[in-house]
């Protein structure tokens, strides 16, 4: 389904993308800090395509302090089409957390549930796994995000490898620039662009992308308008 395919791409290099302790929104590409530990973090965000559009909202806790769990889902609207749910669970620790001027390492694997496409026994879903790695640059100036993982398809019983590289650019105290690319060993890679803004530094982003697989048709272009909560110790 050729509508499913960037969103498969795109989930298999994601640890939901949550968190002052992610990559965070709008990245694909995931990074090596976890969700503040006892506390929850929300992320919300619309993907527009020419003919579809996507609604996402993903939770992520961290109640031991190096254990995030992430779960939460989506909804696919195709134009002629019904629309389809989407439902993804994700751990994630590290091995060495990302410092200012430092680098850091850890391991996130998951599973991507897509039951409205194909129910009953023949369920699609994807399970996947990745190692994040990050490196600060210039007191955080500019923090470069790698990804290297696999990904299992259940559909096709086939076996996928996933990288993403990304970097964030901080423009002004509150705005950041980001860039990236991302893909597997299968399909050509995307890229996507954009910025995140602090509404309330630490706490609530905003964030507007645009994104295109690399000489892919017009109808694999998105625009991404994101929300991400982030509050302070919960529990």
């Amino acid at each position: 389904m050729p509508f499913f395919r960037p969103l498969f791409t795109a989930l298999a290099l994601l640890a939901a993308g949550i968190g002052s302790s992610h990559a965070a929104r709008p990245f694909v590409t995931d990074d090596a800090r976890l969700t503040t530990a006892g506390s929850c973090q929300l992320e919300s965000w619309t993907r527009l395509y020419q003919d579809s559009k996507e609604f996402w909202a993903l939770p992520a806790c961290n109640p031991g302090g190096n254990f995030e769990i992430t779960a939460g889902g989506g909804r696919a609207y195709v134009d002629g089409s019904a629309s389809t749910s989407d439902y993804i669970l994700q751990a994630k620790t590290l091995f060495r957390p990302l410092n200012t001027n430092s680098w850091g390492w850890g391991l996130a694997a998951g599973r991507v549930m897509h039951p409205g496409v194909n129910p009953g026994p023949n369920l699609l879903g994807n399970t996947y796994f990745y190692l994040p790695a990050s490196f600060s640059f210039n007191d955080d100036k500019l923090i470069v995000h790698t990804n290297l993982g696999m990904l299992h398809d259940k559909a096709s019983d086939r076996n996928s490898g996933t990288w993403g590289i990304g970097g964030e650019f901080q423009l002004t105290p509150r705005l950041l620039g980001i860039a990236e690319s991302f893909g597997d060993s299968r399909h050509n890679p995307y890229w996507q662009i954009g910025a995140r803004y602090a509404i309330v530094p630490d706490r609530v982003q905003i964030d507007a992308t645009i994104g295109q697989q690399y000489n892919g048709p017009s109808a694999s272009r998105w625009l991404s308008f994101g929300l991400r909560l982030t509050p302070d110790k919960l529990f």
